[in-house]
């Protein structure tokens, strides 16, 4: 399908002007703040005011000009950590905004797998309730984060026929190359994807200081023999394979409809423009465009100009008034070889357990531990008070820890 070019405003109807006011009023900064004001909350808040968009350098800048200039192009790639909530929101209303400049979109998700995508038409095409929807995916054991954070944004493609495209492979596949590297991996075996650009050394710096960040005592096991730099080696490989694919089901959709598309992936895989736009850029679309939302906590010194394109500023994170389920109190960081602990809370249960940053976590209550479905299931299971045993793995061994849930009930693991 061929794009429909802008239309400069004063060719636009009424009902694609009130499209864009919408758009204009949920995409930018309320317009009662003043500069004082802005700066007052940012100081207090963070490097970026909630509901202000700026640059890379976190200077901030005119919301309607920039998504005018970001609904032309060819792929936007919406950053996100999947645990956060606000991150979702954020990127479901900034694929409302684009769609209200440009309609001619299509939706990539991370989320799942390329044999899926019969069911993701079959969603789109209005076929499948969400149950079903969840069901045929089988969310839960694919991806495993919350359903919910990602919903709301299957909806809207779903109300506007937008295309949503599986980008992912299987699991298996980018665990395979971090245990054996690419070249091992049959042809027949590949998904399609096809060999990555080298990465950058930046990114290859960033990947090395994550694997040592993060236990990698499986990749060791499986080749003992191999050197240190070996097993960093093929973890690097298998985050391209990762990034590859992603940014190969992309391209693909942007060359056979017209359409710009917009990614919802992790903001590992797109930060300081490495992982899927430079994959992109191999692939021939070089000016892909990156967003990401930018927490009111977040180190300032990350706006380095080059962490992505523009930036959103949310709030302070808030906990419902209420919460009905048990919580951890961890960050979970899927992977090449099983998911880790990110992120500990500041006294959380985790912390009290003695979790840590890197560990990852093998077995919860007598139940084993592979994806974050996994571990979610076990802690929505646990009652106020009860103890739950955990066996991580840290420094290359094993350790059995114990959290111990409060007896109120509080947040979602």
């Amino acid at each position: 399908m061929p794009r429909q070019p802008f239309r400069p405003a004063a060719a636009v109807p009424r009902r694609r002007i009130a499209l864009l006011t919408v758009a204009a009023l949920f995409l930018s900064a309320p317009t009662a703040w003043t500069t004082e004001a802005k700066a007052e909350d940012a100081a207090r808040i963070g490097c970026v005011p909630p509901g202000v968009w700026a640059d890379g350098t976190g200077t901030a800048v005119e919301p309607v000009p920039l998504l005018r200039r970001i609904a032309e192009a060819p792929v936007v790639l919406l950053g996100e950590q999947h645990d956060k909530p606000d991150h979702h929101r954020w990127q479901l209303h900034t694929l409302a905004g684009l769609h209200a400049l440009n309609p001619d979109l299509a939706v990539g998700m991370e989320m799942l797998p390329r044999r899926l995508q019969p069911v993701l038409d079959r969603w789109v095409a209005g076929e499948l309730t969400e149950s079903e929807f969840l069901k045929q995916t089988d969310w839960r054991s694919v991806w495993g984060f919350d359903p919910q954070f990602y919903l709301p944004i299957l909806q809207f493609a779903r109300l506007h026929r937008l295309p949503v495209v599986a980008l992912n492979v299987e699991r298996s596949l980018v665990s395979r190359t971090a245990r054996n590297g690419w070249a091992a991996i049959p042809e027949a075996d590949r998904e399609g994807v096809g060999t990555p650009a080298l990465p950058t050394e930046a990114y290859r710096n960033r990947l090395t200081e994550t694997l040592a960040a993060h236990d990698h005592s499986e990749a060791r096991a499986a080749a003992p023999d191999d050197a240190p730099n070996k097993a960093a080696q093929r973890f690097i490989e298998a985050q391209g394979v990762w990034d590859r694919a992603m940014a190969e089901k992309i391209a693909e959709t942007r060359r056979a409809t017209g359409r710009s598309v917009i990614g919802i992936l992790g903001e590992g895989h797109v930060a300081q423009r490495d992982g899927v736009p430079h994959q992109l850029a191999d692939l021939g679309i070089r000016d892909a465009v990156v967003l990401l939302p930018w927490d009111a906590d977040r180190d300032c010194d990350d706006l380095d100009g080059r962490i992505a394109d523009a930036v959103f500023g949310l709030g302070p994170a808030r906990e419902d008034a209420e919460p009905q389920r048990p919580k951890l109190g961890v960050q979970l960081d899927p992977g090449p070889e099983g998911i880790t602990v990110g992120a500990v809370g500041d006294g959380s249960v985790a912390a009290a357990a003695g979790l840590r940053t890197g560990d990852r976590i093998l077995v919860a209550a007598g139940t084993p531990v592979r994806a974050p479905a996994d571990l979610v299931a076990v802690i929505r299971r646990q009652a106020p008070g009860t103890w739950l045993p955990l066996t991580i793995r840290r420094d290359g061994a094993e350790q059995e820890l114990v959290a111990k849930f409060p007896t109120e009930k509080t947040g979602t693991p």
